[in-house]
């Protein structure tokens, strides 16, 4: 916590963004790099930003998640922008838009449904959507193709469980688990890799499943592990390094000795 950040008032955050706005009007006309973007030129650029952010939000380093969202932030300005120039929206129909359908997704606040805990709160945002205006038509409808797969079973997973498809007890997710991999394993020895893949794929979806019943979020407990494992190969890599060998010409069981040092050290 940063002891000597004040909150800004609600005015000076107002001010602030329009002082961004401005920016990148002047930006769209006098700079050719930012004259030139569209639509499509920017979309890879800002599955990079995301990813970035996602980085810092994992590292909880605030510096740069601070950082992140301000490139992120001016992403949403510039389709908004380009949007404005094609006379279809611009960022006040953006945001009026996110408004309206906060208010609408919220009548636990909004309206006089009752909500007394988040649960109850995702299976009535679930109902919603399916209720709404060129909304999904189905519930899975919503997921979009494109998300890793990791995700996407998290979110796959999640809108089946607020539509009631879901374990009555989280401990009863473990003998699903134990069956996906019994399956595997009895792929593995028939030597069919296409149902191999099939069966692991299978683990994969059980696992994540056990994770979302325990309130863990795969994807980001999967990026610790790689880091962690990142670090603690960098150091038995530098420790080698270190006394003239290469990897290569170390033993496994040397390694091994070295990946216990690093879990000590790295603590």
């Amino acid at each position: 916590m940063n002891e000597n950040f004040k909150p800004h008032s609600r005015q000076e955050k107002i001010e602030a963004l329009g002082r961004v706005i401005d920016v990148l009007d002047t930006l769209r006309v006098k700079c050719p790099w930012d004259a030139k973007q569209t639509n499509e030129s920017l979309r890879p650029n800002t599955v990079e930003e995301v990813f970035e952010l996602c980085d810092a939000l994992i590292k909880e380093d605030n510096a740069e998640i601070r950082k992140e969202l301000g490139d992120v932030l001016l992403h949403v300005l510039f389709y908004a922008k380009i949007g404005e120039e094609k006379r279809e929206f611009d960022i006040a129909t953006v945001a009026d838009t996110l408004a309206d359908k906060l208010i609408f997704r919220h009548p636990h606040v909004y309206g006089h449904v009752e909500a007394d805990n988040a649960h109850q709160v995702e299976l009535n945002w679930e109902q919603i959507k399916l209720k709404e205006k060129d909304g999904n038509r189905s519930v899975l409808a919503g997921v979009p193709g494109a998300l890793p797969a990791l995700i996407k079973a998290y979110r796959i997973q999640e809108k089946a469980a607020n539509a009631g498809f879901d374990w009555e007890e989280p401990a009863q997710v473990w003998d699903k688990v134990r069956e996906e991999i019994n399956e595997f394993s009895t792929a593995v020895t028939s030597g069919n890799h296409r149902d191999m893949e099939e069966e692991m794929g299978d683990v994969f979806f059980s696992l994540v499943n056990a994770a979302r019943l325990y309130k863990i979020i795969p994807e980001n407990a999967l990026e610790k592990t790689n880091k962690k494992f990142i670090a603690r190969f960098d150091y038995i890599e530098q420790q080698a390094k270190n006394s003239g060998r290469p990897l290569k010409d170390m033993s496994l069981a040397e390694m091994d000795a070295l990946w216990e040092e690093a879990k000590q050290a790295l603590r």
